[in-house]
């Protein structure tokens, strides 16, 4: 039997994404989020626009997207109620809050360099998406309070690097599911997933009928790079 409830949010259930930034100064900002959902190699991320993160990516225009699977719960949850913008939006004020400068060593994770841009990638992430940031997309244009607070980021994945013990038998190019082990945020409590239920038939439809242009553009991007880099 149904009921009609009214709740405070419908995160049924999301995976987490660390994502890594340049601040003003040059140092590194990581911030936790799970409103992400991915189509081909572009993202959309949905984020509280006075935040650290959607500013440094507006500034930058680029930042990583780093997937911790669920042996990080830890290191994620110690990021939790902490914001690197200096005061403390009054926002985040009411939820508790606290301004913190280094965030990786607050998580107890490790930056390391990138390849495309200049944000940094988490070293213990198995999957690290360096990207550039599209477009922006203000949400709630009807509503007075919450028009101009919430924003969606259209980002493109140019770089993909994962844990070579995730990688299908066999392939180089294919993420092995039944190895991945995503961490997952559900109505603000994290899980993770179970062994697979059963088989899909979108299973047998090859992975390369899924590739877009946005794979030949990262690769002519990272040449760029390289080339620039000398």
């Amino acid at each position: 039997m149904h009921t009609t409830i009214e709740p405070g949010i419908l995160y049924f259930g999301t995976p987490v994404v660390l994502i890594s930034t340049v601040n003003e100064d040059g140092g590194f900002n990581l911030a936790p989020m799970s409103s992400a959902f991915w189509l081909g190699w572009r993202c959309m991320l949905g984020l509280a626009a006075g935040s650290k993160t959607p500013q440094n990516m507006r500034r930058t225009g680029e930042c990583v997207l780093n997937l911790p699977s669920v042996d990080l719960v830890a290191a994620v949850d110690r990021l939790a109620q902490t914001t690197g913008s200096d005061p403390v939006p009054a926002m985040k004020q009411r939820k508790g809050y606290r301004h913190v400068s280094d965030k990786f060593a607050a998580a107890g994770l490790t930056a390391t360099a990138s390849e495309t841009v200049a944000a940094p990638r988490v070293a213990e992430c198995a999957v690290q998406l360096e990207a550039r940031i599209e477009s922006v997309h203000g949400i709630a244009a009807d509503d007075a309070i919450l028009r101009g607070h919430i924003q969606c980021f259209e980002v493109r994945v140019q770089r993909v690097h994962v844990d070579e013990a995730i990688l299908m038998d066999g392939t180089r190019d294919r993420i092995d599911p039944d190895k991945w082990r995503p961490l997952i945020m559900s109505f603000q409590q994290f899980y993770g997933l179970g062994a697979r239920l059963h088989d899909s038939r979108l299973g047998t439809i090859p992975e390369a009928a899924y590739r877009t242009p946005d794979v030949e553009r990262a690769r002519k991007a990272a040449m760029r790079m390289e080339v620039a880099a000398g």
